[in-house]
């Protein structure tokens, strides 16, 4: 991309200064000149030890066109204790200023000072509004006031930012979530097989489903074809082998687009899905400005069909404007259609467009390098540079800056036409950024580019199998630079020896993996026959190490980038895998093997071993992704295939579901973006997202007062919202809602939830944080609770103060959901005060009675005493 650096205090200049020279008189060298005024500013100031502060420098003049600056601009720069250094020279941009960036290393006040030397500015040409103007200026020497810098170490404030979610999110994203751009990431290589290293992304740790979505049958067909023949357990047609569905997806800012038919069919459609919602945004032919298909050959063709293969993210930043443009990009021959991404409409189309490497430069710009080994030369092009693209051809014109193709047919690389060729400008070619010499070898091959960083050379093509492959007794690798003012230039260019056992078996040898980066990276030969990998220096070409060898099965197929068997390298690491299911992990330093995963089907279900065909799909976050797929399957399928996780550096399982997502070659494997996987599932031919979903929590309580002293029930549910379970057929088999389950439990509920296989009988849920808001104001913890499998929770407890309460059930979240909460309210009153009894007279019947008793026995007494007495006397 043509791009003059600005800062970012320059750019706000530009507006009204650009043709200020326009108004001073034309000058000669016998003139005494035109007197200049510096400046200089610093933000921050303060600003604290260590830190960056922003010098602001430069004149008030600006000049005419945007490419033109002054130039040997300094500063000198005084220290706390008086001694002075000068930084620099800077050249401005067309405003009169540019930046640069000082970091102090001293508390105390500094001193800055702009200088700005004498100079003359001649030129004759454009205005830069369609006139031509001469002119011939000097401009004076002169030095600016001094600037105080303080500097501090007490820490500046910093803005706080918007912390990573914690919640269920969706698109957009606001521009000031600096911080989101970390789980954010898109997928723009729609090929069917490409090695994915995918950072950017929250790798999905269980295997929770967000939604599903079906544009075919699929799945069992169900009973016999012919009752006579009993032909049963067959499946509506997958794609594989060779009409591959989901064959061309891609996820950009938080869509997922994908071809709604099979790779080979005549009649294409395009289809746009809300990543996070599974909501479809629209559905169409793309046509371009005939309104004819791009996507479904001519009339009697029997080319395949083209497909959308690309997605583009531009981020445009020049003198006049800055912001990213999005395109998805329909390739038919050389013939390049754009289109927009939130419409499906043409946006417009590029012709002839050379073939070669594709990448993506820094700015997301597209790069294709191309390499003529047998003539000795190699070119770049880039999609910026194609100034029919621009508002204006004129260079340096306010045109120029400014992106817009929209309508527009353009000759991608046809002359330029433009009154000024631009700098980047090669043979008077548009697109083209330069042709250099490169070495000569029959069989050398572009294994793989690094965009403007180097490219790895070497001289071994994918050989397939066989009697007649053609021995291999040494490689030659080859480094080219591609860096600015470099390219071209031979990094390395090394012959490499192979061992005796390669010619002894005539082995088979293959261009395997390279590492992302290519500082302290490695690239990777296969010797088929032999089960080895041989690892090399990406900076240097030497060779580094041999694997151990692994099991025979995993090497059949072909191997490499887009193979049937693609080794991987992230983090450190280079993982192999294929039919054999056993995960191999490699230490790229030293080709250690750190661990191994065996992939079992216990049931025997699988035709080749004991184990699954192990396919990796894409690395994310520390974790790489696996999924069974066959070349050409039989029916019946093999029952239970594996999509998992493991990490990386461990090999420690993150999940596993069986049965769940199988994948398939032919059409488009899994794939990440905004931390979801989206997958097509040739189980039952649905597309899946995967990720982290929300909930949904509810508590109740008694709606009457309890009294004081009295246990009460707290109780609620907690369930599953995610998109999905909107669908008329969850919301049929969960009336109430689809419970939250524990993470443990998530791979055998989605075969539940989603497939209809049966309940699990041990689906554990998820714990519930039960709190109080009492009558005196104290919010307090009063215990825990956990669900069972249909969602709901249980909480006894003895209030133990009256008055209001408010209750909040919360859910903290776990791997595969987002937390919720919510909070109802109960009254506790007071205990009932302890009545007392009414007092009851005393019944005194019986003692009257007792008492009476007693007199009459006493007067009994006395009278047989007085009697006996009387008798005495006689």
């Amino acid at each position: 991309m043509h791009n003059k650096k600005i800062s970012a205090v320059a750019v706000l200049l530009i507006l009204s200064v650009t043709f200020s020279l326009a108004f001073l008189p034309a000058a000669n060298s016998q003139g005494a000149g035109t007197k200049t005024y510096p400046f200089i500013n610093a933000t921050p100031n303060p600003v604290q030890v260590g830190q960056e502060t922003l010098l602001h420098i430069g004149i008030s003049r600006s000049t005419i066109l945007a490419y033109q600056g002054w130039t040997g601009l300094t500063v000198t720069v005084t220290r706390p204790d008086n001694t002075t250094t000068t930084i620099g020279p800077y050249t401005t941009d067309s405003t009169g200023g540019t930046g640069a960036v000082l970091v102090p290393d001293k508390a105390g006040t500094w001193y800055l000072q702009t200088n700005f030397p004498a100079q003359w500015f001649n030129y004759t040409g454009s205005d830069g509004r369609g006139g031509v103007v001469s002119y011939s200026v000097l401009l004076q020497a002169s030095t600016s006031d001094k600037l105080p810098l303080v500097v501090q170490e007490e820490p500046l404030p910093v803005y706080p930012g918007v912390p990573l979610p914690a919640e269920y999110w969706t698109r957009p994203i606001d521009t000031q979530a600096y911080d989101w751009d970390t789980i954010s990431g898109s997928w723009l290589d729609g090929n069917r097989r490409l090695q994915a290293y995918m950072p950017y992304n929250k790798g999905p740790e269980t295997a929770h489903v967000l939604w599903t979505k079906s544009e075919t049958n699929g799945g069992l067909v169900g009973g016999a074809l012919d009752n006579s023949l009993t032909l049963q357990n067959i499946f509506f047609e997958i794609g594989d082998a060779y009409e591959g569905k989901f064959a061309s997806r891609l996820i950009m800012a938080g869509k997922l687009y994908y071809n709604k038919y099979a790779s080979s069919d005549n009649y294409q459609e395009m289809v746009c899905v809300d990543l996070h919602t599974g909501k479809q945004l629209w559905s169409k032919v793309l046509r371009d400005s005939n309104n004819q298909s791009v996507m479904t050959p001519a009339p009697g063709s029997t080319t395949t069909p083209s497909r959308p293969i690309r997605g583009q993210l531009m981020y445009w930043k020049t003198y006049d404007m800055q912001g990213v443009f999005d395109y998805i990009w329909v390739i038919v021959g050389t013939t390049w259609h754009a289109f927009d991404p939130d419409t499906g409409d043409w946006y417009y189309t590029l012709t002839n467009v050379p073939s070669g490497t594709i990448t993506y430069g820094p700015m997301g710009e597209i790069l294709i390098y191309t390499f003529n080994f047998q003539r000795g030369w190699m070119t770049l092009w880039n999609s910026t540079n194609v100034f029919a693209s621009y508002v204006s051809t004129e260079y340096g014109s306010m045109g120029f800056g400014q992106w817009r193709p929209q309508g527009k047919i353009i000759d991608a690389t046809g002359p330029i036409i433009a009154p000024v060729m631009p700098p980047t400008a090669a043979w008077n070619a548009t697109g083209y950024m330069w042709n250099k010499t490169i070495p000569t070898g029959a069989t050398l091959s572009t294994s793989f580019v690094y965009p403007l960083d180097r490219a790895i050379i070497i001289d071994i093509v994918s050989d397939r199998p066989g009697p007649t492959t053609r021995a291999i007794s040494s490689i030659r690798t080859v480094g080219i630079n591609l860096q600015a003012g470099h390219e071209g230039q031979i990094i390395f260019d090394k012959n490499w020896q192979s061992p005796a056992s390669w010619l002894e078996g005539n082995t088979t040898a293959v261009f395997e993996a390279i590492s992302p980066e290519s500082k302290n990276g490695v690239f990777v030969v296969g010797a088929r026959d032999l089960r080895e990998h041989y690892g090399f220096s990406t900076e240097t070409g030497d060779y580094k190490w041999v694997t151990d060898p692994e099991s025979y099965l995993n090497w059949y197929g072909t191997g490499g980038i887009g193979g049937e068997r693609p080794p991987m390298i992230a983090y450190g690491t280079f993982l192999t895998s294929g039919i054999g299911g056993i995960v191999y992990a490699y230490n790229t330093t030293t080709g250690e093997r750190m661990w191994t995963y065996t992939n079992v089907d216990p049931y025997g279900e699988t035709l080749f071993s004991d184990n699954w065909w192990t396919y990796p799909v894409f690395i994310t976050d520390g974790k790489i992704y696996y999924g069974h797929l066959e070349h050409s399957p039989n029916a019946p399928f093999p029952r239970g295939a594996p999509f998992f996780a493991l990490d990386v550096l461990t090999g420690q399982v993150v999940f596993k579901v069986d049965g769940m997502f199988r994948q398939t070659l032919w059409g488009g494997l899994a794939i990440i973006g905004d931390s979801i996987i989206a997958t097509q599932d040739t189980y039952d031919n649905r597309i899946y997202a995967i990720g982290k979903g929300p909930t949904a929590t509810t508590i109740s309580a008694p709606d009457t007062g309890s009294t004081l002293g009295s246990s009460i029930i707290i109780k609620g549910t907690v369930t599953d919202i995610s998109p999905g379970t909107t669908d008329s057929a969850l919301t049929m088999r969960f009336p109430t809602g689809v419970p939250a389950v524990s993470d443990e439990s998530m791979s055998q509920w989605m075969l539940y939830v989603y497939k209809q296989f049966e309940r699990p009988k041990n689906a554990t849920g998820v714990q519930v944080t039960i709190d109080v808001l009492d009558a005196n104001n104290n919010y307090r913890n009063i215990g825990t609770a956990t669900t069972d499998s249909s969602g709901m929770f249980k909480f006894a407890w003895k209030p133990d103060i009256e008055g209001a309460y408010t209750v909040v059930a919360t859910f903290a979240g776990s791997k595969a959901y987002y937390p919720s909460y919510a909070e109802t309210a109960f009254v506790v009153d007071p205990a009932q005060e302890a009545t007392q009894p009414i007092e009851t007279p005393p019944d005194n019947s019986g003692t009257y009675i007792m008492y009476a008793t007693i007199a009459i026995i006493a007067t009994i007494i006395i009278a047989v005493a007085v009697a006996v007495l009387l008798l005495r006397k006689r």
